[in-house]
């Protein structure tokens, strides 16, 4: 089976990384084309078997999935441009949550999906989402969730869940990456460690966290229990915390994220046909 991606930018570039290395799919079953040929010239130089071309209408006509990574707004001349390739048999899957499958199947007339990657995926872990258009068939569903299956765990979601989804599972590790990287300034700047010993013991520390996480040891506010021993040294940075209302900042975040996606499905919908 053949794969297609047009764009190769950052969570492009991932899921052609991932897909391969994982053996979900083999170099030369991969095709791919990028507005600046430069980006997906690189990704030639590391797999050479890759099939790179110049144009997205070749990537449509030869391909049975077709990954569509490019930026909201060059969605919709990008169907458009493509649409005479596709036919009823091949499968197109976006990869941003500001365009719904119904907005796909709105003009493709190939199954529709949408499967929001996340970085972590990279190390062929963590969730991807995954939201099927009205005409999947279930052998499409089955290859599909089968394919994420090699680098991720896929998580079917409705579409109201998609915002508050994806930023917990694709925005997430960049979100806690900074909460990460200020603890760690902190340290180095309260104490006297430096930052490459304060990083690798964070590091460590976050790798162990994830494995308890993992097997199931424990829930999270269970974990705070065992290691905020009362009248101890963890209760009085929790102390902190909780003065400083850490939680507003994340509520303050999601509200920021929600009204952004907002505005871009605002401006988005009035491009797509969905019969109103």
């Amino acid at each position: 089976m053949q794969l297609g991606f047009i764009g190769t930018g950052n969570m492009g570039t991932i899921l052609i990384e991932s897909l391969i290395e994982s053996g979900a799919v083999r170099m030369q079953d991969v095709m791919i084309t990028n507005r600046s040929e430069r980006k997906a010239k690189r990704l030639k130089d590391r797999y050479p078997d890759v099939h790179l071309v110049h144009r997205a209408e070749e990537v449509a006509q030869a391909s049975d999935i077709i990954f569509i990574c490019v930026k909201p707004f060059d969605y919709h001349p990008l169907l458009q441009q493509i649409q005479p390739y596709v036919t009823e048999q091949k499968c197109v899957i976006s990869i941003t949550s500001s365009i719904s499958v119904e907005q796909l199947e709105s003009i493709l007339p190939s199954t529709c999906v949408r499967a929001i990657p996340s970085i972590t995926n990279r190390a062929f872990s963590g969730a991807s989402l995954l939201t099927f258009g009205k005409h999947t068939s279930p052998p499409w569903k089955w290859t599909i969730t089968l394919l994420f299956q090699n680098i991720s765990r896929p998580i079917e979601i409705d579409e109201p869940l998609t915002r508050v989804a994806s930023d917990i599972v694709s925005c997430g590790p960049a979100f806690f990456s900074y909460c990460l990287q200020s603890f760690i300034q902190a340290a180095v700047k309260e104490t006297s460690i430096d930052e490459k010993m304060a990083t690798e013991l964070t590091e460590e520390m976050l790798v162990g966290l994830g494995e308890l996480i993992k097997k199931k040891h424990y829930t999270l506010p269970i974990l705070q229990e065992k290691v905020c021993v009362k009248g101890g040294i963890t209760g009085e940075g929790m102390k902190v915390l909780e003065t400083y209302q850490f939680h507003k900042g994340f509520e303050k975040m999601f509200r920021a994220t929600d009204t952004k996606y907002q505005k871009e499905l605002a401006t988005i919908k009035g491009k797509y046909d969905m019969g109103e």
